[in-house]
Formats: structure tokens, sequence, C-alpha cells
């Protein structure tokens, strides 16, 4: 279970049970994932009927009891029930990192049961609100087939600016960012090592096609580090990352105790209750 990001740092005076008091907080973009990633992220699964796995790695020598087994890895696998779809918790297991951010949830899907490997994968570092992926996961459940593509790109763009983005001047049919130039999403070639449907788009040579899908990241302040990065694989139905999107630019507070440092000045808050 993720830690508290900023325990010292209480959205106001700590009540006596020693819990920070809650407030409803906004624009959801800014408002960090209130340290509770995972729960938020697995309460939602559960309630779809996902089946969650515990994957443990680790080294045991002989005669050793099993309690001192050096526990070298771990994460958690929350599968469909139709195993076709899955979200791995990757944040106690050593993950690579987006914008500087460790990556948290990996979420993946492929066609049919005979075949291992995913047709396309999104990764999603900490600090992204917990809401906004419990909603993509949400929309992905709901698709009778994960990985056919549904409607276009313009989707994407069509969702952020219904909730009052703006177009990017440059280009305005590939990106778009909150009316406070702090986060964006963007369709374009994909960082290294986000991996989509084809291995091989890993090593691909310079002068192959470059594969373009859809980033999202939040910079409250410009060079001085991501408060949190998404990354869609050019296999993501467009409609998928419009459901992230969506929800990611709404209008509606969500609950939080805990705000990130680096946003909680440019947050609106009003006591919850």
């Amino acid at each position: 279970m993720e830690a508290l990001l900023h325990p010292e740092s209480p959205c106001g005076p700590a009540t006596p049970a020693n819990i920070p008091p809650a407030y409803w907080v906004g624009p959801r973009h800014l408002a960090g994932d209130d340290g509770r990633l995972y729960d938020t992220v697995a309460d939602a699964l559960a309630g779809l009927g996902w089946t969650s796995l515990m994957i443990v790695r680790g080294r045991q020598e002989r005669d050793e009891a099993p309690e001192d087994r050096q526990v070298l890895r771990s994460t958690v696998l929350h599968v469909s029930p139709d195993a076709l779809r899955w979200a791995q918790w990757v944040l106690p297991d050593e993950p690579f990192h987006l914008g500087n951010q460790p990556i948290a949830w990996q979420v993946s899907a492929r066609s049919d049961l005979s075949s291992p490997l995913a047709r396309w994968s999104a990764y999603f570092t900490r600090d992204v609100p917990g809401e906004v992926l419990a909603d993509f996961l949400t929309a992905l459940d709901a698709r009778e087939e994960p990985v056919l593509p549904l409607g276009g790109h313009e989707a994407v763009l069509d969702a952020v600016a219904a909730n009052g983005w703006l177009r990017d001047a440059d280009g305005p049919g590939a990106a778009a960012v909150d009316p406070t130039f702090a986060s964006h999403i963007r369709l374009g070639a994909m960082p290294p090592l986000i991996q989509d449907a084809d291995p091989l788009a890993l090593v691909a040579e310079a002068d192959d096609a470059v594969l373009a899908g859809w980033q999202a990241w939040a910079e409250p302040t410009r060079r001085a580090g991501y408060l949190w990065a998404a990354s869609f694989g050019a296999g993501v139905p467009p409609d998928l990352v419009a459901a992230f999107a969506d929800s990611l630019s709404s209008s509606a507070p969500v609950l939080r105790r805990v705000l990130p440092e680096s946003t909680r000045d440019r947050l609106l808050r009003a006591p919850a209750g």
C-alpha cells in the first residue's frame, strides 16, 4: 500500500485522531492521488469483479524458515473476469520512470486468450488522480472487445475542449492544455521503453515508421519537475483515452486529505462535511 506522500504537511490542522481533515479540491488534474492511488484503483476494480493476485519473487536459502525468505520484488496483478484485460501495480517492483516519476500502474489488454502478449499497454505514474484512472478502467471494463479501435483521435481533444481546455495553437489536432497551462495532453511519438502491441517497436531502427500514442502530464512550474505523467501506447483505442481525458479535465471536485506540495497553492478547496 502506498504511504502518504506528504504526511508532514496535511491540508490543515490534524484532528485529535491525527487524521488530516478532508477537503473538496479542484482542479482535479492538479489534486494528486491523496497518497491512496493503489487503494482507490483497487477498490474500483474489486467493484467491477476483477480478481487480484499477489506476485512475490525472492530468494530462500536451504533450511531457511519461510518467514526469513528474502523478498526481492513484489507486485499486485488485477485481472478482469474474461482475462482479456489486466492492471498491474508495479510501484513496489522497481518500475521504470516516465517524466522522471516512477510508474505506479500498468494497464494492458489482449484480443483473445490464445496469446499471452498484450495488444496495448498504458502507463501511469504516482500522483495521477485515482478517480481518473478508475474512470479509465471502468470504460475499459465496459468494452466487449478491449482492443478494437472505436472513434478517432479527435474524440480525445473534443473531450478536454468540452471541459474548457485549450487546443494547442501549433497543433490543434494533436494537443491541448488546461487554461492555467499546467497540464497537457498530446499525440506524438511514444517515449523510450513504452511498449505497445509489437515488442519489436522497442528496437526499431531510426528510419522506421514512428508509432504515435497519447501522452498526458502535469508540470505545474515549467522545468521544475512533473507532478504526474501518463502514456498510452499507439494501440490504445481512442475512446478509452478520451474517457481518461474527460475525467482528467472534469470540473467536478475530488476529495483530498493530502495535497501535493507543488500545487497546494493553486488548488481551490472547501471543507468536506
